[in-house]
């Protein structure tokens, strides 16, 4: 068979860059593959062709987290999505991921795609998601609008999946060890109690307990596979989670008063071909099993177009 010029796996890049910064858009799922601030690796970098084994820097829609047995009741109806997180039973992280997404248009600073949710048994609303990410002095903005095309009302909630990049570029078990020397500040009052499947299964405090993060500690406490809430918001309506490494890069990640929670994963534990060399922090505008639980679910009318902005920038 004759070689043909194939683009990468990942799809056509689009390549970014403002000031200090650059980044790269893949064509696969509308995935940050990589942000550097002054030379330095923001989120950790994928190669072209690279497997995203931890969704690194990928778009979580329809919906982030998990579905308990990929069940869920909606307006009277229920609906029964494809098991992906076998382990555990559950449907995972949505479908925008998977799919190649259309390009609207590209400049020097950014890039706007869209992908329509394809007509799915256990998600058959049709929605057209546009998202655009855009650098600027400020870093990477990411806006996110979805549009409800059909004639019944749509639930939807969304998540950027970053990993922060730590500075060590370890592999495997010393990634933790890496991860310990940064801090991580999450404004949130709230944790969400999880399960053996990483279902939720209410609430607590963060007073006294290690998922106290607002006051940025080291990340001497790991495992974190976890989602907090109860969230303090700037008067603008943003919400911001601060990562500083030990090399003196402090990362900034949040959104505006779309984002209720956020999710942080250290990878502890990964096998360690699919383990990161940073920490997830994923503001979300809701968490996991929303779809059953309704507990920040939004319900996108007919005509009605839902949008979340979020953020990433880094500083020296």
């Amino acid at each position: 068979m004759a070689t043909k010029n194939l683009p990468p796996r990942t799809g056509q890049q689009y390549s970014i860059s403002y000031g200090d910064y650059e980044a790269v858009i893949t064509e696969l799922g509308s995935t940050m593959r990589k942000i550097t601030y002054k030379g330095k690796n923001v989120i950790v970098p994928l190669g072209p062709d690279d497997p995203i084994t931890c969704c690194q820097g990928q778009l979580l829609i329809p919906f982030p987290n998990r579905i308990k047995d990929g069940k869920y009741t909606f307006e009277g109806k229920t609906y029964e999505l494809p098991i992906d997180e076998h382990d555990r039973n559950n449907a995972i992280h949505g479908y925008g991921y998977r799919s190649f997404w259309n390009l609207e248009t590209l400049t020097e600073s950014s890039v706007t795609q869209t992908w329509r949710v394809p007509n799915m048994n256990g998600y058959p609303f049709d929605l057209l998601v546009s998202c655009t990410h855009e650098l600027d002095e400020n870093g990477m903005h990411v806006t996110v609008s979805a549009y409800n095309n059909g004639d019944i009302n749509a639930p939807w909630a969304m998540a950027i999946h970053p990993w922060l990049d730590n500075g060590f570029n370890g592999y495997g078990d010393e990634i933790d060890g890496a991860n310990a020397q940064c801090h991580l500040t999450v404004p949130g009052d709230t944790h969400v109690t999880v399960d053996e499947n990483l279902i939720p299964t209410g609430t607590e405090s963060v007073d006294g307990t290690k998922y106290d993060l607002r006051q940025g500690p080291l990340l001497v406490n790991q495992p974190f596979d976890d989602a907090w809430t109860d969230l303090h918001h700037d008067a603008d309506g943003t919400v911001t989670a601060t990562f500083t490494r030990p090399d003196g890069l402090t990362v900034k990640v949040g959104g505006d008063e779309t984002i209720t929670s956020f999710q942080v994963c250290t990878g502890t534990g990964f096998p360690a071909f699919m383990h990161p060399a940073g920490t997830a922090v994923e503001p979300q505008t809701a968490y996991a099993n929303t779809f059953n639980t309704g507990i920040d679910l939004v319900s996108i009318k007919p005509g009605e177009t839902f949008t979340s902005k979020l953020f990433i920038n880094a500083s020296l």
